[in-house]
């Protein structure tokens, strides 16, 4: 089997993110056949040796696809990396064991639940957008909220040229200068909620995700995250391969 590096290793074994690989392996934590490994060593799965804190990583041909929910707070974007130095949202899960990717966006001022995983299928179901899977927001707006602006906002309006799956949108409660909105939408089109509240003249000054389908942000604490149940996977894949007029029954949470 051809050599790979061994913070490569850690993540392929879905034991340690890179970063988090590459720090033990400098703190002199790692072995690679006896040796205390470091930087630029090589390793041959299934062949070598490699020991972490006396616990031997051993390399499975089919490691375990992992999905988990992590609650982003404001300021992280979601990428992988980021040329312009932000925050990532990969460094909130470096504790998660292997890389991990979120499925979908959320921009960098809006927070809340947001699904990450190493499984590119189930990436790649879940984003398609003949998909219609429920995400639920609390927005926090500023500007005049009347019947006529919550007309407009459930309606098919056309964003980028594209006409929208109409959303459920109803109000909160009205405060002095905007209202808190609870908004259910059916895509997941760049920016879409602040595009629709841009066209009635209306400016979100906190947008949260609470819910994708049955999964809830709720008992998460901003910044960090837990692994979803097989039973939860499972729901989300089903209701992804359903026709959009289709609901399934809720799972326990």
């Amino acid at each position: 089997m051809e050599k790979i590096r061994l913070q490569k290793y850690f993540t392929d074994c879905g034991v340690l993110s890179r970063r988090a690989a590459e720090r033990e392996i400098e703190a002199g934590h790692v072995k690679l056949n006896g040796q205390i490994a470091k930087i630029g060593d090589k390793v041959a799965p299934g062949v070598d040796k490699v020991v972490w804190n006396g616990r031997g990583i051993v390399f499975k041909d089919r490691v375990a696809k992992r999905v988990i929910a992590l609650n982003k707070p404001r300021g992280y974007v979601c990428t992988a990396s980021d040329e312009k130095g932000r925050k990532i949202v990969t460094e909130l899960v470096e504790d998660a064991g292997g890389r991990l990717y979120p499925i979908g966006r959320l921009d960098m001022q809006s927070e809340g639940l947001l699904l990450m995983t190493d499984d590119g299928e189930f990436a790649n179901l879940m984003m398609h957008p003949r998909h219609h899977i429920p995400k639920e927001y609390k927005v926090s707006v500023k500007g005049k909220v009347d019947e006529k602006a919550l007309e407009i906002l459930r309606s098919a309006l056309v964003i980028d040229g594209y006409k929208i799956t109409p959303a459920e949108v109803e109000v909160i409660d009205i405060q002095k200068d905007g209202a808190r909105l609870n908004f259910v939408i059916f895509e997941g089109r760049n920016r879409q909620i602040r595009k629709m509240c841009e066209a009635v003249g209306l400016s979100v000054t906190r947008l949260r995700r609470v819910k994708i389908g049955p999964i809830s942000v709720n008992g998460i604490a901003p910044g960090t995250w837990r692994r979803l149940r097989d039973d939860e996977v499972a729901w989300l894949r089903r209701m992804a391969k359903l026709k959009p007029e289709k609901v399934l029954p809720d799972i326990d949470e």
